[in-house]
């Protein structure tokens, strides 16, 4: 399957049920409709709430989903500080029929150049499939470093980047560092500045809520076509409110798209209080989707 013919990836959330089991048939619906919107599908990313989850728990989504045979290709993600328990996830990935793994810079430790580059390296010389690597300082407390990623970039497992910083020099940054591999935008409301600049695709949350709409808003960016920039920068930060995916969460429930809100410890639906803005946004984006149709 190539990959490049994806320019959207949505980070899937996990829906719970009140029980706190893994909702599998809300996420089967999920899949299906980010399958319809010809999106891939990143199981297991940040949004997914995949440190929160038991293994157990991750291991059967990740069976769920692969039994469902989707057309769309599948992105698994690969986070966390110690090193021996992320080699063993791999080598349980690695038996299964993915198309891609996503690597984030190591987690709390703030390493620097060499020891993100000596990471990667570990994790990437024991995969099979092509790997994305995943700058997002936000959440990891460190930048990933462009001389590790200059360092890396002759990997033979080395495919794109996901930059997820918030600014468009540093993705400059990462693509003139890539060796000529490909920086995916990581966040949804700077996709038009990010495609501006060269990234030629998006890793989204918004498409967990606007599959179809965020397909087209990608397109849009790309062939540098959209009108609507604020509008969807707007609408893509209200899902960003409170800690994500809480805000995409509440909004997929109120549509009746996942049965309940409910997140993985230690996050809380509880933290979000006002729906207003949510739907505002769902029906801006869906009236501008409407005219288009």
């Amino acid at each position: 399957m190539d990959l490049n013919q994806y320019p959207l990836w949505t980070a899937l959330v996990t829906p719970i049920s009140d029980n706190g089991n893994v909702d599998f048939a809300s996420l089967e619906k999920l899949v299906k409709q980010q399958v319809e919107a010809r999106n891939g599908l990143l199981i297991l990313g940040s949004t997914a709430e995949a440190l929160n989850l038991k293994l157990s728990d991750k291991k059967a989504i990740l069976e769920k989903v692969i039994s469902m045979k989707p057309a769309s290709p599948i992105m698994v993600g690969v986070g966390g500080h110690q090193l021996e328990e992320c080699l063993d996830w791999l080598k349980y990935l690695e038996t299964l029929p993915i198309h891609a793994y996503l690597m984030v810079t190591p987690l709390y430790a703030k390493p620097g150049t060499h020891g993100q580059t000596e990471w990667f390296k570990a994790l990437m010389d024991k995969v099979t499939r092509p790997v994305m690597l995943y700058n997002v300082p936000g959440r990891t407390a460190v930048a990933m470093s462009t001389e590790a990623v200059k360092n890396l970039n002759t990997h033979k497992n080395f495919w794109a980047i996901k930059e997820a910083s918030g600014s468009v020099e540093k993705m400059k940054e990462y693509l003139a560092a890539a060796g000529g591999k490909k920086v995916y935008c990581g966040d949804d409301a700077l996709m038009s500045e990010f495609a501006a600049a060269g990234a030629v695709g998006l890793v989204s949350v918004a498409s967990n809520a606007w599959p179809k709409e965020t397909h087209l808003y990608v397109k849009k960016c790309l062939d540098n076509s959209l009108k609507e920039k604020q509008m969807w920068a707007d609408a893509s930060n209200t899902l960003f409110i409170a800690s994500n995916p809480v805000p995409v969460k509440r909004l997929l429930h109120l549509r009746g798209d996942i049965t309940t809100a409910k997140m993985v410890p230690p996050l809380s639906d509880r933290d979000l209080q006002d729906n207003d803005k949510l739907l505002t946004a769902d029906q801006q984006v869906k009236n501008w989707h409407g005219e288009y149709k």
